[in-house]
């Protein structure tokens, strides 16, 4: 399976990266009523940090970047709400799924998790950057700012004029 559509898969949620079940029952091979079937029998394994059950209001809210269910008729819908699984959720199916395919599947997982990690702490990184340099250049530019600003407000000109102090030679 390639990295870029794993990618495509991941969702945040409550602040989360998550996989979502039918997904990963797409990817392993299987239905998701059986991955369900296998991950509330090892509940256990599954603390809400590793998994945990979408809202009716996440999962609509979700269904607008997914196209998974049609809109009409019978079975189209899921009749329970989706899991959600982090990656360490995700590391734990490899337990409790233990065919060759999801053990393959899992390692890919792990490597787009890993991939995702890596590119928000550089761009997390260059944001960093790029307000230090906002505020050293505005620092320098300040007085030119102000300046350019006085300039433009033509009313301050004009009585600026009459109430500042001359300097010079006075004749």
């Amino acid at each position: 399976m390639e990295l870029q559509t794993i990618q495509n898969r991941i969702y945040e949620v409550r602040g989360q990266k998550v996989l979502l079940d039918f997904d990963l029952a797409a990817m392993y091979g299987t239905e998701t009523k059986r991955l369900k079937e296998a991950v509330r029998r090892n509940i256990e394994r599954f603390p809400s940090d590793f998994m945990f059950e979408l809202t009716n209001e996440e999962y609509k809210s979700l269904r607008t970047q997914f196209a998974t269910l049609e809109k009409d008729g019978r079975g189209k819908f899921s009749k329970y709400n989706s899991f959600a699984f982090t990656e360490q959720g995700i590391a734990m199916l490899a337990s409790v799924l233990r065919s060759p395919k999801a053990i393959e599947v899992d390692i890919q997982i792990v490597r787009a998790f890993v991939f995702l990690r890596k590119y928000a702490l550089s761009h997390s990184e260059l944001t960093q950057k790029l307000q230090e340099l906002e505020t050293k250049y505005n620092k320098q530019f300040k007085d030119v700012f102000e300046a350019i600003n006085f300039l433009l407000q033509k009313d301050n000109i004009e009585t600026s004029h009459r109430d500042r102090k001359r300097i010079g030679f006075k004749t």
